[in-house]
């Protein structure tokens, strides 16, 4: 049985619509306008025990809402959602107990108070035994380093510290299924990677289920072999990563940083030439031929950097978005449809 078993899952608002200016505001008191708004529109997904899946799609896609439903904070339009056995807007203990959403732009820390005293507070909320508090605590206290930041006013921790700490506080009664929404936005390079690394180990240790949104292809990449990806309310791809990643980006893209300015036509023999200006230029390159091209380039150029990377999530997903779906990959994996 899945642990996460979503068929024909929708919400929709009804939203007030309003003209501008007083005479807008004059009509809309007499004669109020609303629109449909179809936030999340007839998806479907299952996901199995210990699966870390990648839920990826552009701002207002649905990815929040989607996991606002799966985690019983809304009651879905139509359609159902299984978590762990349980219908998640039932909002049952027993569920919420299995069960954690943590939302990087959201603090559930009180700001005044040290981070310890809000771990407290959990433990009485999810009536964690004394033992196995103490010992989650100090688990989640080595594999976060959180010995110098528990006793700190949380409104005194920097970014990154207060993440690791809402972190730990979403995960003191060990839940079986982690919504992570944008957990390392706004964080630096460093802390992402301690963040994924920490995701990494979680779900090593517990089996933990995870359903992660980012827009940091880092995350994923590092994180997920499966994504789901989100347009406009319906889901349009339900697959391996790195398939769509072959398919849709068969390129790397080497960023140059020079010691004295390159033509254009310089660099095009070596790659698809995206950007050159002044001491800087990028270039993509067939994925396989990444490393050959960037060693050609540091023999036949006056270069100071060269780095290789993947190219970002959005132009991946939005090359995705422009097709509607992978050419001969279904939205929906096999067994995981719509249908109940």
């Amino acid at each position: 049985m899945s642990q996460i078993d979503v068929h024909g899952l929708a919400k929709h608002y009804r939203v007030h619509r309003k003209a501008a200016g007083f005479m807008g505001s004059v009509r809309s008191f007499f004669q109020r306008q609303y629109q449909n708004v179809k936030a999340v529109d007839d998806i479907g997904f299952q996901i199995e025990e210990g699966e870390v899946v990648g839920f990826l799609g552009p701002n207002g896609a649905g990815k929040t809402t989607t996991l606002k439903v799966l985690s019983g904070l809304l009651h879905p339009t139509a359609g159902r959602a299984r978590i762990l056995g349980f219908t998640p807007h039932e909002r049952q203990s027993s569920f919420l107990k299995q069960i954690t959403l943590v939302m990087g732009q959201k603090n559930q820390l009180n700001w005044d108070l040290p981070a310890m005293e809000s771990f407290i507070v959990n433990q009485a909320i999810y009536d964690i035994p004394v033992d196995a508090f103490r010992q989650t605590l100090a688990e989640l206290t080595e594999l976060l380093d959180l010995d110098p930041l528990v006793d700190k006013q949380v409104r005194k921790l920097s970014l990154g510290e207060r993440m690791k700490c809402e972190l730990a506080a979403a995960l003191l009664h060990r839940p079986r299924v982690l919504f992570l929404d944008e957990p390392t936005i706004g964080l630096d390079v460093v802390m992402q990677t301690r963040i994924r690394q920490f995701v990494a180990e979680y779900n090593r240790r517990y089996g933990a289920t995870v359903i992660l949104t980012s827009h940091y292809m880092a995350d994923v990449t590092a994180l997920c072999k499966r994504v789901l990806v989100i347009d406009h309310g319906k889901l349009i791809y339900d697959g391996d990563l790195r398939a769509m990643i072959a398919r849709l980006a068969p390129y790397k893209v080497l960023k140059l940083i020079l010691r004295s300015p390159v033509t254009c036509e310089a660099l095009s023999p070596y790659g698809q030439v995206v950007d050159c200006n002044g001491l800087r230029a990028v270039i993509r390159v067939p994925r396989e031929t990444a490393t050959r091209a960037a060693a050609q380039l540091l023999g036949a150029v006056d270069v100071d950097d060269v780095t290789i990377e993947e190219p970002p999530v959005e132009a991946i997903v939005s090359e995705l978005f422009d097709r509607g779906q992978v050419d001969d990959a279904p939205t929906q994996r096999e067994g995981a449809g719509n249908a109940p």
